[in-house]
């Protein structure tokens, strides 16, 4: 390689990290936090849900106040925070706890504070699949590949949640990295220790960052037995190396094994949607086209979603041929055989094992599309090498490529401003619904049946107390527990101590109910409220205005 080829290559690779990480880390505050990135912030500060205000009244400008770090807190406790309140692995939240420990120096933003490790991560895996097509086909391919993930929606959506998605989805990606490494070895009759060492050592971080890093492993496995049965040299010795090293990482995942098994049974994951007939096939797909391309469809008028739709569509169509295309090339070259091998088995085996998992247990997770972080890895190299080596001449592939990373740089812009991959309950959304009447108090009740319903609330209380903070001192938040039955709720909301200087707007989130269900009348503390029907609204879940007065004018 010349030393101009070299300079580009670098130069390649720089700007692929720089453009990732400016996506990533642009505007990362500017989205509201949902549900489930309040529960991150719970346990990555240090708390549990035993520190929230429950069925007590709670100023709205004190939201915040929930947020703030909690010192001293041990990783073998927030392991245990989590093994009894979540349903989760505990190694993400430790890190996340360590790393808000070193953010409190700067300054009081602690959204971006959250979100900036997760953002972090994805820009690591930007230069891990860099060098994952590096080695399985070519510098110029894993340049492709950095800048395809670089711009990719799905990806930049990721890293802007505070979640536990773009570590597994790095772990997996290195792991991804020497999975091809020891395809090689294979291949040439090579086994270097150090690399199936190194395999486990990130196999066993993963399995304690995220349940669904078991599925790329399993998947890996797979792909290492075909590998190995059809390459006959030493196949005792790589056989007896793959069980010593699938063994070790299942061993040192013990620990933790009656944990998962008691988090599988939690309500927490009956919220996943009923498998459809067909629906897993059909819900891939479109998991697989928002990779490259999500343009706004969600919430817009029916105008903008049929064009865009149908622009999603004549796309996915092209990029679709495109890449059957090229792996066709590939897979008839001696040279990209086995490494193409590689990738389509690993995606392949994670893909089967996803829909096992929507089939056998009804539990549709196909249809989340941020659970395709298992196996994004092996889609985004296999495109990257598609469009890198599956053309006729170098033009092609130069212009293509110029084309998706257009085509992935809009769509990442859409995803920054919330007009793609919309948080779930747009927290947003119903703050501006329920800020109606700026003038006039306001109290936020949440009803809940268990932690995700309290957290569900909250994030509607900090988008809420965002908009107010400069209007109103007087607003509340409170949660009352369903418990016996929702007239429970109604008792409670009669016996709390709340002044009503003269009228008051009392919202009521009451998830998993009916709107029948909301009474047309209800006493907060001694004084009566009347439905409004003209302001009832169910985005995921419903909530209900009041109007409240204190009989006084």
């Amino acid at each position: 390689m010349t030393n101009r080829r070299v300079y580009l290559n670098h130069l390649g690779f720089l700007g692929a990290i720089a453009l990732g990480a400016f996506l990533r880390f642009w505007h990362l505050d500017l989205k509201p936090l949902w549900m489930d990135e309040v529960i991150t912030a719970i346990f990555s500060l240090g708390k549990n849900y035993h520190d929230l205000p429950l069925d007590v009244v709670f100023p709205l400008n004190r939201i915040p106040d929930i947020f703030t770090f909690q010192p001293g807190v041990s990783c073998v406790q927030i392991a245990n925070n989590i093994a009894t309140q979540s349903t989760h692995p505990p190694l993400f939240f430790c890190g996340m706890y360590r790393w808000m420990e070193w953010m409190t120096l700067l300054g009081n933003d602690w959204v971006t504070k959250l979100r900036s490790l997760p953002a972090l991560f994805g820009v690591a895996a930007i230069a891990a699949i860099y060098w994952v097509n590096c080695i399985a086909f070519s510098r110029t391919s894993g340049i492709i590949a950095a800048l395809l993930m670089a711009v990719s929606p799905f990806a930049v959506y990721l890293s802007q949640e505070a979640r536990h998605y773009t570590f597994p989805m790095f772990l997996i990606t290195l792991s991804l990295l020497l999975i091809m490494q020891i395809q090689q070895d294979i291949v040439q009759n090579k086994m270097r220790f150090w690399r199936w060492f190194l395999w486990v050592l990130i196999s066993i971080i993963g399995f304690y960052t995220h349940y669904f890093f078991i599925l790329a492993f399993i998947a890996e496995i797979a792909t290492l037995s075909l590998l190995i049965y059809w390459n006959k040299i030493q196949k005792n010795i790589a056989v007896l190396y793959l069980i010593i090293s699938s063994t070790s990482v299942f061993i040192c995942f013990i620990p933790w094994v009656l944990t998962t098994l008691y988090h599988a049974q939690r309500s927490e994951t009956n919220w996943l949607p009923t498998t459809g007939f067909i629906a897993p096939f059909y819900q891939t797909l479109i998991n697989l086209v928002l990779m490259t391309i999500s343009l706004p469809v969600e919430n817009q008028s029916l105008r903008i979603m049929i064009i865009c739709g149908l622009l999603m569509l004549i796309f996915a169509i092209w990029a679709g041929l495109i890449t059957f295309k090229g792996l066709k090339h590939l897979w008839l070259q001696d040279t990209t055989h086995f490494a193409t091998f590689t990738l389509i088995s690993f995606t392949s085996f994670i893909l089967l094992q996803c829909f096992a998992i929507a089939y056998l247990s009804g539990k549709d997770i196909t249809a989340i599309p941020r659970y395709s972080f298992v196996y994004y890895p092996g889609i985004c190299s296999l495109l990257a090498a598609s469009i890198c080596h599956g053309q006729k001449t170098k033009i092609n592939s130069e212009k293509q490529t110029l084309f998706f990373i257009f085509v992935g740089l809009l769509s990442s812009i859409f995803v920054v401003y919330n007009l793609s991959f919309q948080k779930p309950f747009m927290p947003e959304k119903v703050a501006l619904n329920m800020n109606l009447e700026p003038s006039l108090p306001l109290m936020l009740v949440v009803t809940y049946e268990n932690y995700q319903d309290v957290a569900l609330g909250i994030s509607f209380a900090l988008a809420l107390e965002k908009i107010r903070s400069q209007t109103s001192a007087s607003d509340s938040f409170v949660a009352l527990q369903k418990s016996p039955s929702l007239s429970a709720v109604w008792i409670k909301l009669s016996q709390l101590s709340v002044t009503i200087k003269s009228q008051l707007n009392l919202w009521i989130v009451a998830p998993g109910i009916r709107r029948r269900d909301y009474p047309q009348k209800l006493m907060l503390s001694g004084n009566d409220c009347t439905i409004d029907s003209k302001n009832y609204y169910r985005i995921g879940v419903p909530y209900q205005l009041y109007r409240c007065s204190n009989g006084t004018r």
